[in-house]
């Protein structure tokens, strides 16, 4: 911990000192060329690694081998151990991929992403499925990381889409692409979805909709077209099915505009029979199925960034310097704010689910009461907010800071009446009391060259009241972990470097 601090400081007097004496910093020499396209293919990736130091988690699991680095999570799995490890993944998804385009004649263009997200602490693909499996039935304090995901690894656990555009006409695309939301909540996102430090980034729940494993969609087609840049307009659907998921017939609109350094979208999304995974120790020792509970999720939000050109010009060196590189103005000092609201509703399936399997084919256990279609008997309502600051100079170094805040309603599930004054007199006993969640984080980042970065930073969160409820040393805890407190808070520090293609 001490040392990531001594990091992050020493990147602050590195950006003092440089902007005082209007010192332009040394680049480190970069071996990768900036286009390795062959035949409108161009390979894709980021390796992303560092050490992390966590107050209140879990030990490294033998599938999931990153932290679980935000308390806002159905697993439940903060038992007050401290955790010194290193961790992976800290602001970027590890992952391999390519992208495709290619001009077709006429303004037409064949377009195209495949890419699956990586463990590149033990080699494998990304499989928050599989965690749970490892972990069923096993008490929280023996347990290791899991966490629920839409990458159950599958060989794309990421996306996998071809289509076509054309500035006159749009573009086009089918196949597993990110949900509207997943995609602007990156553009939006101060932290750009890190894990480490971003709610938004580590848990999925806000990119699908109140389901993580939705926040990417199979069997989909996505229409958006650019009005010149000044707005846009898009549609989505997707037919859903088992193993994709969620079940059934989703749709989304979105709608967006820039204008002079202001960008703003607004997107409406509605999901039918949505995969949520229950808690492992749900699953009985030994178990090959996963309990779930089913969603009809429905959803709005609006995002906005400004972004403030401060003058100042920096130049970049080119090791392998094309035309339009040469050309280009310099660089500039840049201020960027953000601020985005999210309006959640999960509700019990129009059309229940008996059986059938999560994303990456993990089959569901099928009983009288799992899969659970009425765990939303009164919609279950989540309210995301969050604003932060991102000041970049102009030679790679940067400083962002981000607030995170969460508010759950008080909900019936399972036809079981939520008792307010209970909720009221002992507020962690039950996961369907009104709850909080925030997040504050800080971070340091210096782009050594294009293709390198370091990078250094903190985060608290905290969930009191009903989202508590569960962890141990809550009234709602399991295994004899009982006590009195009705909130669980977590700090975390992770330094390291990032490779990207």
């Amino acid at each position: 911990m001490k040392k990531a601090l001594a990091v992050a400081l020493a990147l602050s007097g590195l950006a003092a000192s440089a902007r005082a004496a209007d010192w332009t910093p040394p680049k480190v020499p970069d071996p990768i060329p900036d286009n390795l396209t062959w035949y409108g293919i161009t390979p894709i990736g980021v390796l992303d690694l560092g050490y992390a130091y966590q107050t209140n988690g879990r030990p490294l699991g033998s599938v999931v081998s990153g932290l679980e680095f935000s308390p806002f999570t159905t697993t439940r799995n903060y038992t007050g151990q401290a955790i010194s490890t290193i961790a992976h993944s800290g602001l970027t998804q590890s992952f391999l991929g390519v992208k495709i385009e290619e001009p077709l004649g006429a303004g037409w263009a064949a377009i195209g992403r495949a890419d699956t997200g990586i463990d590149p602490l033990q080699g494998k693909l990304s499989d928050g499925c599989s965690s749970f499996i490892q972990n069923a039935g096993i008490p929280y304090n023996q347990q290791t990381s899991n966490a629920d995901s839409g990458r159950c690894g599958q060989a794309f656990n990421g996306v996998l889409w071809g289509g076509i555009s054309n500035k006159q006409y749009g573009t086009l695309t089918i196949g597993r692409q990110n949900s509207f939301e997943l995609d602007n909540i990156a553009k939006y996102d101060p932290m750009e979805l890190s894990y480490a430090f971003s709610l938004l980034g580590y848990s999925g729940t806000d990119g699908g909709m109140g389901s993580t494993q939705a926040a990417r969609w199979d069997n989909s087609a996505k229409y958006v077209y650019d009005f010149n840049g000044l707005a846009h307009i898009g549609g989505m659907f997707s037919q859903g099915g088992s193993n994709t998921g969620f079940f059934g017939n989703s749709y989304g609109v979105n709608v967006g505009a820039a204008y002079q350094g202001f960008a703003i979208d607004a997107i409406y999304t509605k999901e039918h029979g949505a995969v949520n995974l229950q808690s492992s120790v749900n699953d009985p020792l030994n178990a090959t199925t996963l309990a779930a509970s089913i969603a009809d999720n429905t959803a709005y939000s609006v995002m906005a960034k400004y972004t403030f050109h401060l003058g100042g010009g920096y130049a970049p060196p080119a090791p392998y310097p094309t035309k339009a590189a040469v050309n280009a103005p310099p660089q500039q000092d840049k201020l960027i704010l953000f601020a985005g609201y999210t309006n959640l509703s999960q509700a019990n399936p129009n059309t229940p689910v008996t059986f059938g399997g999560a994303a990456g084919g993990y089959p569901l256990t099928s009983t009288a009461l799992l899969p659970d279609n009425d765990a939303f008997t009164t919609a279950k309502v989540l309210n995301f907010f969050w604003v932060g600051a991102k000041y970049e100079l102009a030679w790679g170094l940067s400083f962002t800071g981000a607030y995170y805040h969460v508010n759950q309603s008080a909900f019936i599930a399972d036809s079981k009446f939520t008792d307010p004054a209970a909720c009221a007199l002992n507020s962690a006993s039950k996961g369907d009391c009104a709850g909080a969640y925030d997040q504050v984080s800080f971070l340091t980042d210096y782009a050594l060259n294009k293709h390198l970065d370091v990078y250094a930073g903190a985060t608290w969160a905290r969930v009191t009241d009903g989202l508590a409820s569960g962890f141990p040393g809550t009234p709602g805890a399991k295994f004899g972990f009982a006590g009195t407190g009705t909130s669980i808070d977590t700090a975390t520090v992770m330094t390291g470097f990032r490779i990207k293609l």
